[in-house]
Order: structure tokens, then C-alpha cells, then sequence
């Protein structure tokens, strides 16, 4: 992480984006990723939004910052998708649920070049499928550990942090590469914040999402000073000792395997997984 950290938040209040882009946020989430979304995750502790064209227009004209659109996964409703958010003035399209080439290259051809497509590998097929991935002209990945987690049966939403599989999927890209979520260094339940900067250093990342929590979080404080705090505490995570950093990691390993989550009657699948 050489260049500044990009922190994304999820919002479509205009006076909160203000607020948060003065304060030192980079990219606004836009979420339409609803499709299918209730019974995929229908036994995890997640956050599904219903985000609309219209509010999708009402973030862009309300902040100059970069606007990110995560739409459904590739299905009959995805070019006209990509067309209304390309309209409304989206920087960036994020495609969810990938699991072929072809869907990627499709949503890259209806983009036309006129905005960014980033990815999420969220998936074992697209895992299997990340050194031909890595070759598209992508502007972002991100690894979606709660729908990995859902389709691996691992017994928590982080596992893949600690198998092996995220680390291992990393190197196949050069395009900035983010997972997980962040919010004040010392807080994060119940996998401390503080070690999830410590591995987003560690792999290199050079983004990632604010998590939900983060609004409660930063609630009755000062917005700006909390977000130059956490970009220094990013920024501190990458001038680490090597001692540190396996310290660090330990550390990471041993709070995931600790906790078993909401995926905890599952079996834990141990082998990474990342294919060329």
C-alpha cells in the first residue's frame, strides 16, 4: 500500500456523504445487489440493501467523489443495469457473484470503456477462475468473505483469511485489491478491527468498505478526526516489524478460530482455494 488508502462507505444521505467526503472519504457505495440476495444469505449475519436509480442519481449529484454502483449478479437484468448506472453517472460498476469469464467480459463490453468494472470473487468458481480474471481490464477486486464463507460451509464468514485462500487469490491481481470491512482501529467484534488492518497490510490492500458498524462507531465524534486516524493506523500497519507482522497474524489466526459464528454448525473446510 504505497498510495493512500481508499476508505468506501455505504450511503445514499447527502448530508452524511458531504460530511464524510470533507472528513476524508474517498468512494461512495451505491448498492443494488438485492436479486436472490434474502435466501443466499438467509442464515448470515449480513447487511442487504436496497438501493434504487434514484438514489444512485442523488448521491452523484451531491458529491464530486468517486461514485461506485454495486449491481445484481450477471442475469437477464444486467445490461440494462449497466446502462442506467453508466447514465446516472456511476464512476464504477461492481459486479457481485461472478462465476465465469464470460459474464465479466460481457459487463466490460456494455461498460464500453465509459466507466470502471471491479469485481467480486465471492465465489469457488471464480476463485478457480483468478489468473484469468486477472487478465481482464478490471479497475478493482474484492473478496467477498460472506458469500465465500456461505458456499464454502466454513464455520465463519473469516476463514478464508486464515486458510489461505484470500492470501493465496492476492498475488493473481495488480489492480487495487480489497476484503472485509473497517471501522475505528479499536473496535470490531468480534474480530478486532486493529488485526484486520494489521492482514489488509500485510496482503498489500489497497481498499477496502466501511463497515456498518462504522456509522454507530463514529456517532457523537469527530468524523474527520477518526478517519485521519484510521488511515494512520493503516499507515503504521505497513511500517510493521517482520516480527510484528507474524505477531500480528498469529494473533488473526487464533481470533478466527476462536470464534465460530453464525456459520458455526457448518464443517470447516481447511484447503485453500485459489486456481490459476
Amino acid at each position: 500500500m504505497t498510495d493512500k488508502f481508499e476508505l468506501v462507505l455505504f450511503s445514499t444521505d447527502p448530508v452524511f456523504i458531504r460530511q464524510a467526503v470533507a472528513a476524508g472519504i474517498d468512494s461512495i457505495m451505491v448498492d443494488w445487489e438485492s436479486l436472490n440476495k434474502e435466501q443466499r444469505q438467509a442464515l448470515a449475519d449480513t447487511q442487504i440493501n436496497y438501493d434504487t436509480l434514484e438514489d444512485l442519481r442523488r448521491v452523484r449529484a451531491c458529491t464530486e467523489a468517486k461514485v461506485i454502483c454495486r449491481i445484481n449478479g450477471y442475469g437477464t437484468t444486467t445490461a440494462e443495469e449497466v446502462a442506467q448506472a453508466v447514465k446516472a453517472g456511476a464512476d464504477e460498476i461492481l459486479l457481485p457473484m461472478v462465476r465465469t469469464l464470460e459474464e465479466v467480459e460481457m459487463v466490460l463490453d456494455w461498460a464500453g470503456g465509459r466507466c470502471g468494472v471491479g469485481i467480486l470473487v465471492e465465489t469457488v468458481a471464480a476463485l478457480k477462475l483468478a489468473g484469468q480474471l486477472a487478465r481482464l481490464p478490471l479497475s478493482r477486486v474484492y473478496a467477498g468473505l460472506n458469500d465465500l464463507a456461505i458456499e464454502r460451509k466454513t464455520p465463519n464468514i473469516f476463514t478464508a483469511l486464515v486458510d489461505g485462500t484470500v492470501e493465496n487469490t492476492r498475488p493473481f491481481f495488480t489492480v487495487p485489491f480489497g476484503f472485509g470491512g473497517l471501522t475505528l482501529p479499536e473496535r470490531g467484534h468480534p474480530i478486532p478491527c486493529r488485526l484486520l488492518i494489521a492482514e489488509m497490510a500485510r496482503l498489500g490492500c489497497r481498499y477496502s468498505f466501511l463497515r456498518r458498524s462504522f456509522h454507530r462507531d463514529i456517532r457523537g465524534r469527530d468524523m474527520a478526526a477518526e478517519i485521519h486516524r484510521l488511515l494512520g493506523a493503516l499507515k503504521e500497519a505497513q511500517q510493521r516489524s517482520p516480527e510484528d507482522v507474524a505477531r500480528d497474524r498469529h494473533a488473526l489466526e487464533n481470533a478466527v478460530r476462536a470464534w465460530r459464528g453464525v456459520m458455526s454448525r457448518s464443517r470447516d473446510r481447511k484447503e485453500p482455494l485459489c486456481y490459476a
